[in-house]
């Protein structure tokens, strides 16, 4: 099972899991989130280590409030994004793609 990032990076995105936490290079940054790539992520779980908030988790522990996360990470590589022409897919690293000027339609709306 893959890893998730949740609520609490919403509007925080402290990078810590970028620097030194994923070796897959599999999360991406939206406006609001950092985003795991399911199909690349290969559940090492250094994200969750270097989190400093807590919202990165594997999927089976997101607790019952959060389950949304799950699907609205999926639908951030698999959907077209706002002011994208296709779905991001698996481009193999966040490092070459850059920031995402968009996030998945739950997370945009997503009222803290």
């Amino acid at each position: 099972m893959p890893f998730v990032i949740t609520s609490a990076c919403i509007d925080v995105k402290d990078g810590a899991c970028l620097g030194g936490g994923c070796p897959a290079d599999c999360i991406y940054e939206g406006n609001r989130k950092m985003y795991i790539n399911p199909d690349e992520c290969t559940e090492c779980g250094a994200c969750a280590v270097a989190c400093p908030v807590g919202a990165a988790m594997i999927d089976e522990m997101v607790p019952d409030e959060e389950q949304d996360f799950i699907k609205s990470e999926e639908l951030f590589f698999s959907e077209v994004l706002p002011g994208r022409d296709e779905p991001l897919g698996e481009p193999g690293g966040a490092a070459e793609v850059g920031k995402i000027n968009a996030d998945s339609e739950f997370v945009a709306a997503y009222k803290k």
